[in-house]
């Protein structure tokens, strides 16, 4: 699943007239990026969520069909934020595992190397260096790869993670976020991850936009 139905104000007046997931860099939308990534890795069912301007993105994207994937979407009046965004899609994406990754983030990893991986808990979250805007980080990655909340040596959620369905089953419909379930479920020891050193990028400005449209293009 891919989520893209974030509203975008710190992207204004870009987003004004353009849907985020549509903001290109290096050329291509930073969904597309994600939807190339995927079919790199294999997998051909994709399940996208909107909210603003979200008819651009089905218009623009369509069947999915020459990305080689096929694509299901889910409208949302209100967005529904990423935990009820996700928790609205379990009866596309089953029991799991299944991979969700934030539309307004940019990331080198392979994904191939992350699903094949087995999910011993509820979610396995793919944590990154701390960035400069982010310096304090939201999860600590002990030694056998399990995720805490406390501790030294805090990194930064990417945004891109695998889960079970079951780590919505005390959830009601309805906007809510997806960090209070993960902190929860880490205390219970029920989160694993990895750190990925490689390229990553939280689109969250227009400045960040442009930096990493740049480094694409060069």
């Amino acid at each position: 699943m891919i989520l893209a139905a974030g509203r975008g104000e710190r992207m204004r007046p870009l987003t004004d007239h353009t849907p985020k997931p549509l903001l290109a860099v290096g050329g291509v939308p930073l969904i597309v990026h994600h939807i190339r990534a995927l079919a790199a890795a294999g997998i051909r069912e994709l399940v996208i969520n909107h909210a603003h301007l979200g008819a651009q993105i089905v218009d623009y994207l369509g069947s999915g069909e020459r990305y080689g994937v096929a694509i299901a979407y889910l409208a949302e009046a209100p967005a529904l934020e990423t935990g009820g965004g996700i928790r609205n899609a379990l009866p596309l994406l089953g029991e799991g595992p299944f991979l969700v990754l934030n539309g307004d983030v940019w990331c080198d990893l392979p994904l191939a190397s992350l699903i094949t991986q087995p999910l011993t808990g509820l979610a396995h979250l793919v944590l990154v260096d701390n960035p400069e805007h982010h310096p304090k980080g939201d999860f600590v990655l002990d030694a056998e790869g399990r995720v805490h909340n406390d501790g030294p040596h805090r990194h930064t959620f990417s945004g891109i993670g695998l889960y079970r369905a079951a780590l919505w089953a005390d959830t009601r419909p309805g906007p809510f976020p997806l960090g209070p379930l993960l902190r929860a479920q880490a205390d219970l020891g029920q989160v694993s991850g990895e750190h990925y050193g490689g390229q990553w990028r939280d689109i969250g400005t227009p400045e960040r936009l442009a930096e990493l449209d740049r480094r694409l293009t060069l």
